[in-house]
């Protein structure tokens, strides 16, 4: 033990009671708690705890948004490694207001990305999705960079490798909990009808799948996950796009009551070349690329749901774009994230203009995060991981 922490022990144990040890903790950042871990064996307790957890979370969560009027949001990508690494890189960028990007912290994934898939993420917590070429099964795992531990989640129900499925993490506020929903659905053989689409739900307090009993899965003309759509959190609820036999349609999922809602996509009859969920300055919204060879150019269709559920309030928005490869999402303050052949860059819809943020072409994977928190979550888990090397 140091001889700073060490002094600090003293000082603590002498002056202060355990509340305001407790408090003050509490304020430190993570990176400090998790080396004070060692100062003392109630400090240990205290640091590892589950209310200490969730208090210097909830502290986080609110010192992230009081500050999010001072920059755009952030920007986290990974890039493609030449070969077989275990030593890939998560970067953080914070997106300024002048348009410029600064790299804040690099963090190692613990699996190597042409060994696992990055899924979704929410509140600095990451869910990777894994084959294991020993049993044949897709391996869950959540992911907290900020103190380099991952957890495997307990096997899910629902295990058809031939299913089509996709995966969705939310933060369920009220319990102070996190939620994953694992949507699996298959289309029926050309004449039969589609076999039943099935959900369950992942709750990281119980470390426990459960099937979802709805009346809308239950539906024989639900249909099947459309291009496996990935899952949007908004509004309390994951959505994601499916698609029958007469239309596409948005599949929402309550994380308070756990029930499904449809709502309507406009009506678009587009030579359709991809499309999106996505979030556009707070609002529900829905990205259209236009088939280029239909359309002579590439139009971006914004479509923009003004009251939430109503599908009677799509406005649509065109933006033409010179080249497309893939469409990241949208930034707080509207832009559309698109990698192109230079890299990432964003687009303002009002004016279009255009700026490089990542000036590579092999980006892997990339994402958008109004707030960027920092926690302890997963510290405490019985089936956390030791701490992957560097």
């Amino acid at each position: 033990m140091s001889r700073p922490t060490e002094k600090l022990r003293l000082l603590t144990e002498r002056v202060l009671d355990d509340d305001i040890v407790f408090d003050i903790l509490t304020r430190l950042p993570v990176k400090s708690l998790i080396r004070f871990r060692c100062v003392s064996k109630s400090w240990y307790s205290t640091i590892t705890n589950p209310i200490f957890i969730a208090t210097h979370f909830k502290l986080n969560e609110a010192k992230s948004l009081s500050n999010k009027n001072s920059h755009n949001g952030y920007l986290l990508y990974t890039s493609v490694t030449e070969g077989y690494s275990f030593h890939e890189d998560l970067r953080t960028l914070v997106y300024n207001r002048d348009r410029t990007v600064t790299e804040i912290s690099r963090f190692i994934t613990p699996f190597p990305f042409c060994d696992a898939f990055m899924n979704c993420f929410c509140n600095g917590i990451f869910c990777l999705d894994r084959f294991d070429e020993n049993n044949g099964d897709h391996m869950i795992y959540l992911w907290n960079p900020s103190i380099r531990k991952f957890k495997m989640l307990a096997p899910a129900l629902l295990t058809d490798p031939f299913d089509s499925a996709t995966l969705g993490l939310a933060y369920h506020s009220q319990m102070n909990d996190f939620k994953i929903l694992k949507l699996v659905s298959f289309p029926g053989s050309l004449g039969e009808p589609d076999p039943p689409t099935e959900a369950e739900v992942y709750t990281l307090s119980t470390d426990s799948w459960r099937k979802v009993v709805s009346a809308e899965l239950s539906d024989p003309n639900i249909g099947y996950l459309y291009q496996n759509s990935p899952c949007i959190f908004f509004n309390g609820a994951l959505h994601l796009i499916l698609t029958n036999k007469h239309c596409r349609f948005i599949l929402s999922f309550d994380i308070n009551d756990e029930r499904f809602h449809k709502i309507m996509l406009p009506l678009d009859f587009l030579n359709v070349y991809q499309s999106y969920l996505t979030v556009f300055k707070g609002l529900l919204a829905y990205i259209i690329i236009s088939n280029y060879l239909a359309t002579g150019g590439i139009m971006c269709h914004l479509w923009v749901m003004k009251e939430y559920g109503v599908a009677e309030s799509w406005t649509r928005k065109c933006v033409p774009i010179d080249w497309f490869h893939h469409f990241h999402g949208c930034t707080d303050y509207g832009e559309l994230l698109i990698k192109n052949f230079m890299g990432l860059i964003s687009i303002d819809p009002e004016n279009l203009l255009q700026n490089s943020l990542i000036m590579e072409s092999n980006i892997r994977w990339a994402g958008y995060a109004a707030n960027s928190i920092e926690s302890l979550v997963l510290l405490d888990g019985v089936n956390v991981s030791s701490e992957y090397e560097d």
